[in-house]
């Protein structure tokens, strides 16, 4: 199996939280910045690491986009005209795909509009999630699959322990579909059984809107 390789452009937190992670994850990782200081940091635990200036075409083009399976424009709050520039650059060299981090919607809407494949917002998503952690103790991990579709870990509300998950018809009622049960030994239920009643302990795997299981939780 051939190594995914990826350039992720610009080392604040965010992106060097993200080359450190694919790094771990045996992705070949170039990380790019124009702080030398942050290049040398990331040098430690990247494949490469480059001190450049992104929005030069030339440089850019060195570092062979085109050839990535994955780039990543991270710049920060105070680069977003850059991080303008370079998702249009990266998009005009053949980068196959963009991932772009915005901080506010309309910047996302133009990093779209340059060519950006996805876009994040890891602030917004880590407050979000902060926030139902905090208003919803049921809830243990939440995953994005994009802007209109969630993976959450969930555990069962009190007031549906010991009854079975066909009995709570929670697709039908409230679209949550209920993907896995994770029991206390560590097994896993895939598909969920909907004869099963439920056990405190359990962790439901659930697939939904964002606003569902939120909804579902007001309700039991």
């Amino acid at each position: 199996m051939d190594t995914k390789q990826a350039l992720i452009i610009g080392l604040g937190q965010f992106g060097m939280a993200l080359a450190r992670t694919l790094s771990e994850r045996g992705v070949d990782v170039l990380a790019v910045d124009l702080d030398r200081q942050q290049v040398q940091l990331a040098s430690s635990f990247v494949a490469q690491a480059a001190c450049f200036d992104a929005r030069d075409e030339e440089s850019l083009k060195r570092a062979g986009p085109e050839r990535r399976d994955l780039c990543v424009c991270a710049m920060g709050n105070e680069s977003r005209e850059s991080s303008i520039i370079v998702t249009a650059l990266l998009r005009q060299m053949g980068a196959r795909r963009i991932v772009a981090r915005a901080i506010d919607e309309l910047t996302g809407r133009i990093l779209a509009m340059v060519g950006a494949h996805q876009i994040v917002n890891p602030e917004r998503a880590f407050g979000e999630r902060l926030a139902n952690h905090l208003m919803y103790s049921a809830i243990v991990e939440e995953l994005p699959l994009g802007p209109d579709l969630l993976v959450t870990e969930l555990r069962p509300p009190r007031s549906v322990v010991g009854r079975a998950l066909g009995e709570l018809k929670l697709l039908e009622r409230h679209a949550v579909n209920v993907v896995a049960v994770r029991h206390q030994d560590g097994r896993v239920t895939v598909p969920s059984d909907p004869a099963r009643p439920l056990a405190a302990d359990d962790i439901l795997v659930v697939v939904s809107r964002p606003d569902s299981v939120r909804a579902l939780l007001e309700v039991l």
